[in-house]
């Protein structure tokens, strides 16, 4: 329950804790300030006229009313959009507290960096922008609670997505992620030490666990979103008869998803790249439904699941993937697409966005990202090029 009350001025809103308690294991939350308003509305200070006496009573009840149905209806704000008032620095909200309303945009960064690079932050800018009335929420496994705000003066990127008004950033803590879910047994036993692809492996079982408590879309941090996907439960087809799991959405508690935490650990094996990732919800989608191949842009639906057309997300495949950093005579529009991934995982020579370079990246960087474009590529062009006529 979100222990938070509306306090409005002219021209300003403000987020404060109310003076409650709870009583014991009950569920009942007292909070005497709201008692008293309900209990003691207003005084009652009669003049000795009957006649005015009642008019000024039935003014007073009047003026109460509207001071109620305003409260009320502030607090009715809340549960969808209170983020569009409230830029990140001004609250004080667990991850419980935002997952709880719903349909969130999860990234997760399971190393331990703490400055997001241009192309994380594209992701995330990308999705505040598309989703504007959804909260977008990055879990950073090196993020603890006493340094997110020492953070906002130390690195650029992490000061630009903490100020974005639907933005939120937690440390990722996956033992809490994990309880209540057949992987917290797993996580138990599991050595990260001793596994080969465990940033992978972490950040596949994270996911899952998030999306079936919590519901919503699952993102991969290089996936760049171009406009909102209309779907609730979906996979994302890599390509004719297999899934990626760098997209996914469905509500919580949804079974497909319980059923695939259960296969994560049956099936468990560190060693085989993929294994708890893609192949996962690729195995366990054949268990449910006939996949055949795409023959256009068509999606394919299997029991209230829709299998999205590889177009949706990967118009351009990972063996292509080099493309987006390179110069297209004409840019393609992407009008089947609703997000593009740019296979951040094939690019081993770490190709990046350059300013002035014209390249595919660099357009959609310009179009869906401008301030994580202006911030973290142009101003870093510019200190570069100061620096370097300072030295010379």
């Amino acid at each position: 329950m979100l222990q938070t009350v509306w306090v409005s001025s002219p021209g300003s809103w403000a987020l404060r804790e109310p003076d409650c308690h709870r009583d014991g294991k009950q569920t009942s939350w007292k909070c005497p300030f709201v008692r008293s308003i309900i209990q003691h509305p207003c005084p009652r200070h009669y003049p000795r006229g009957p006649r005015k006496a009642r008019m000024l009573k039935k003014i007073q009840i009047c003026l109460c009313f509207f001071f109620l149905s305003g409260i009320l209806y502030e607090i009715s704000l809340l549960s969808s959009f209170f983020f569009s008032y409230m830029p990140m620095s001004q609250q004080f909200l667990t991850p419980e507290q935002i997952l709880n309303l719903g349909k969130s945009i999860i990234f997760l960064e399971t190393t331990e960096r703490l400055e997001p690079p241009p192309l994380v932050s594209c992701s995330v800018e990308s999705a505040a922008r598309i989703y504007q009335d959804r909260p977008i929420i990055l879990f950073m496994k090196g993020l603890t609670n006493d340094t997110a705000f020492d953070l906002n003066s130390r690195y650029a990127a992490f000061s630009l997505l903490s100020s974005m008004k639907n933005v939120f950033i937690f440390p990722l803590q996956m033992e809490t992620v994990f309880q209540e879910t057949p992987l917290l047994q797993w996580y138990n036993q599991v050595v990260p030490e001793q596994e080969k692809n465990w940033v992978h492996i972490s950040s596949d079982a994270s996911r899952l666990a998030l999306i079936w408590k919590y519901g919503g879309i699952y993102m991969d941090t290089d996936v760049i979103s171009i406009r909102p996907i209309p779907e609730e439960s979906f996979l994302a087809a890599q390509k004719s008869r297999f899934s990626s799991n760098g997209i996914f959405g469905f509500p919580a508690r949804h079974k497909f998803i319980w059923d695939c935490m259960e296969n994560f650990v049956l099936k468990y094996n560190g060693k085989i790249w993929g294994n708890q990732g893609p192949f996962l919800m690729t195995r366990m989608l054949k268990t449910i439904c006939n996949l055949t191949d795409f023959k256009g842009t068509e999606d394919h639906s299997c029991q209230n699941i829709s299998f999205l057309n590889p177009q949706r997300f990967y118009p351009i495949p990972y063996p292509a993937w080099g493309r987006y950093y390179t110069v297209w005579d004409k840019s393609p529009n992407f009008n089947h697409s609703y997000a593009l991934h740019l296979w951040n995982f094939m690019n081993h020579n770490r190709k990046v966005v350059v300013a002035g370079s014209n390249t595919l990246a660099e357009k959609l960087y310009k179009a869906y990202c401008p301030t994580t474009y202006k911030d973290l590529i142009q101003n870093a062009e510019l200190r570069d090029f100061t620096d370097s006529e300072d030295d010379a």
